[in-house]
């Protein structure tokens, strides 16, 4: 390839006399006369203030810059903005958090498209900013790679901030004193990167290293260290190399390489949120998923991983023995894995993986194969007159596998919290939580402040909370989200009434209110749609656009002939 076919987009933007006004602007930034020959890189940077998640990453993509500029490119830094789901939890703010994806995916495509950049890294470090740059990407389908900004250190006494919302539940029920709960508070978050258990964020850099979108490890690095600053690097020169070779996100993100993530995500006992997220991606890189698919590989793929929220280990300590790529290199070699995915090393999964020394000996945070913590998936995909399209239910096991009690049913999260906290709930109650589906809240609020006040209050093997929102990856114990179709337009979960017996199996994969169809029909008859929370904004922008929880949530709008 030629140096003028290296820049297929920025030439558009500065060769020619015609564009001497571009290249003044240029100028201005710092371009030399040399710079408007190489191919430029755009550097798209989640920095912000407003979490720990991010507030490092500025230096990390200067250091990504600086590789694509060793690389013979020309490194060009612009933002996009993030949100904090563990600041806004519990908040009307939690509204915000999943429409912020589709406005990351928007925004960087935008630069990316008017500047006429030939490559792109992308850099995130929190829940929504790293599906909202992987979107991206798949939209724009220019030589890319995803950096993960890294996972926190741990608190005191291996603390995070899971910690600090079961320690509000906890004070709640009077085991802690509230000296207590501030201390937790004081020292759950020391510093900068990602929440610390398999959460979604470190869930998502798992999924986005096996589809073959990162560097090999880059999901499995503190956020604070010198091998993620080694990480930054190496990916700006990536970049380079994928500009050269022509191979673009949509040759690595194949039907395929969205299996090698699944399968991942379930080995590391993830977040319910990667469901929604994968769907989301592959829906932008035109490949086809469905619920279903995460069913049928879920059967045949174990849980290995003992890590938080329902485990012992944190993120950092799965660093110190390796990381995701020994786990990778087991399931390769046991056929789990589709070896011969491209990545965006320039070579497949299998060779990227051919000399991944196994964990040492003794570890105790994966297990061996034929020693799983669960034989198939805890990503279970349920169905029954309360979810008709489908909901996910995060089911480890420790959990049990079903649960049946009465329901208890509240119109919005504050509501339930507030039951949970001063002792309404009990033993054996279905909470029912609705209207917080993608239309409904709108914007899918995450369930973490129930679900951690659950724990908190020590009933997390009795009540179970079922809700068409979502949860957080930090939330454990027996839920069920994603109920689709959400309350809001009508869904079998609006019907609901206190004390309907409500019955989750997830061995039979079936959610179901014990209420004949026709006692169901005539409630419809009487059943109004509440007054939307939102009238105008991007929020409301959003309620009308969204898709289905069972479709990942998205705004894609329908073909236009």
């Amino acid at each position: 390839m030629s140096e003028k076919e290296l820049r297929r987009y920025s030439r558009v933007v500065v060769d020619g006399d015609e564009q001497a006004p571009s290249r003044a602007m240029l100028r201005a930034v710092g371009f030399s006369e040399d710079d408007f020959q190489r191919p430029q890189v755009g550097i798209a940077s989640t920095w912000s203030m407003v979490t720990p998640c991010n507030m490092h990453i500025d230096g990390l993509a200067d250091e990504a810059a600086k590789g694509a500029n060793e690389a013979g490119a020309k490194g060009v830094i612009f933002n996009t903005i993030s949100v904090s789901d563990g600041i806004s939890m519990g908040t009307p703010g939690m509204r915000y958090s999943l429409v912020s994806r589709e406005i990351i995916a928007d925004s960087i495509e935008a630069v990316v498209g008017a500047e006429g950049f030939d490559g792109v890294v992308a850099i995130g470090g929190c829940d929504k900013n790293m599906p909202g740059c992987i979107m991206a990407l798949a939209r724009l389908n220019r030589p890319s790679v995803f950096v993960y900004g890294g996972t926190i250190k741990p608190g005191a006494k291996r603390r995070d901030i899971v910690s600090v919302f079961e320690a509000v539940g906890a004070r709640s029920g009077g085991k802690i004193s509230s000296d207590e709960l501030l201390e937790v508070e004081q020292t759950a978050i020391p510093g900068p990167g990602a929440c610390g258990g398999m959460y979604t964020a470190n869930t998502m850099a798992s999924a986005i290293e096996a589809l073959g979108m990162s560097l090999a490890n880059s999901s499995a690095q503190e956020a604070v260290s010198r091998q993620k600053i080694g990480d930054c690097n190496r990916a700006g020169r990536a970049v380079m190399n994928l500009i050269r070779e022509d191979i673009k996100p949509l040759d690595i993100m194949t039907r395929d390489a969205f299996e090698n993530a699944i399968a991942v995500v379930i080995a590391l006992g993830g977040s319910t949120n990667a469901v929604l997220h994968l769907l989301a991606i592959a829906r932008e890189a035109g490949v086809p998923l469905e619920l279903d698919d995460f069913t049928r590989i879920g059967a045949r793929v174990p849980v290995l991983a003992d890590v938080k929220p329902s485990g012992k280990y944190l993120m950092s300590e799965l660093i110190e023995i390796g990381g995701i790529q020994p786990l990778m290199k087991r399931m390769l070699d046991a056929g789990l894995l589709h070896g011969d995915c491209l990545t965006v090393t320039g070579k497949t999964l299998a060779e990227n993986l051919a000399d991944v020394a196994d964990y040492p000996d003794g570890q105790a945070i994966i297990r061996e194969l034929d020693d799983p913590i669960k034989r198939d998936s805890h990503l279970a995909v349920l169905y029954g007159n309360v979810a008709p399209e489908g909901s996910v239910a995060k089911i480890t096991g420790k959990e049990g596998l079903r649960f049946e009690g009465r329901a208890r049913v509240f119109a919005s999260e504050e509501d339930a919290l507030q039951a949970i906290l001063d002792d309404t709930v009990k033993a054996g109650d279905v909470l029912v939580i609705r209207f917080e589906g993608p239309k409904g809240a709108p914007g899918m609020r995450e369930m973490l402040s129930p679900t951690g006040a659950i724990m908190g209050k020590g009933l997390g093997a009795e009540v179970a909370l079922i809700t068409d929102g979502r949860f957080s990856g930090g939330s454990h114990g027996f839920v069920v989200g994603h109920v689709s179709p959400e309350a809001a337009v009508g869904g079998p979960i609006a019907l609901i009434q206190d004390g309907d017996t409500i019955r989750i199996d997830a061995e039979a994969k079936e959610i179901n209110v014990d209420v004949s169809d026709a006692e169901l029909a005539e409630r419809r008859k009487t059943w109004q749609r509440p007054a939307s929370p939102v009238r105008t904004g991007v929020l409301a922008k959003y309620r009308n656009e969204v898709s289905s929880a069972s479709e990942g949530a998205v705004t894609i709008p329908p073909a236009w002939d």
